[in-house]
């Protein structure tokens, strides 16, 4: 199961990979209209919240793969390593100590799926 933000660009992508394996995903909109969900999320939920939403992204997650360096990332990324979840970050985005960086997403999934198994 793939949690995420739920709306284009990254999230669209991810939701889109989790979907074509077989995946179930879940948007967890910043919004208050499910239409904004991109549509590869299976399971919308609205928050109104904006960006507070993140603290719940992360919250839900057992493993948070980090994709970009923009600031929402940054606070899932944060919020994550403060709630004692592993995080990957794909290389060329926030390098932070206790993130494991990655070369791309593949190996990033393979390494979600391996600590989820420790």
């Amino acid at each position: 199961m793939l949690v995420c933000g739920g709306l284009g660009g990254v999230m669209e992508a991810a939701c889109q990979g989790a979907r074509d394996g077989g995946g179930t995903t879940v948007g967890l909109l910043p919004t208050d209209q499910k239409d904004d969900a991109n549509p590869y999320v299976d399971i919308a939920i609205v928050t109104g919240m904006g960006h507070a939403r993140n603290a719940i992204v992360a919250g839900s997650s057992d493993v948070i793969i980090a994709v970009g360096g923009e600031y929402g990332t940054l606070s899932e990324i944060a919020l994550g390593l403060t709630m004692g979840k592993k995080v990957i970050s794909l290389q060329g985005g926030w390098e932070i100590p206790g993130v494991v960086i990655t070369q791309d997403s593949k190996t990033a999934v393979d390494m979600a799926f391996k600590l989820l198994l420790q």
